[in-house]
């Protein structure tokens, strides 16, 4: 799902001159990673809050307990590139 764009690619797109496109083009397709995966995982959380109540009126212990341990996953990790970005 996630791509991994190391610090030595990004330095030798931007690193000359001539390949600028190239650069430019490594940059955007991080951005729009980045951005997707953000939207997926809002997604997935509003999801799982949909199922989550589903699973407390039907009196489904188990799937309760599922859905909250991803759902506390997700925010986790939101929580935590939110607080990268803030640095």
């Amino acid at each position: 799902m996630d791509k991994y764009y190391s610090y030595t690619d990004f330095q030798k797109a931007v690193g000359s001159y001539q390949h600028a496109n190239e650069s430019e083009k490594l940059l955007n397709d991080i951005y729009l990673d980045l951005f997707l995966n953000r939207i997926q995982r809002l997604q997935r959380i509003e999801q799982l809050k949909d199922l989550i109540d589903s699973a407390l009126d039907e009196r489904n212990e188990k799937a309760f307990y599922e859905y909250t341990k991803e759902l506390s996953e997700l925010q986790e990790t939101q929580e935590m590139e939110e607080q990268e970005s803030v640095m």
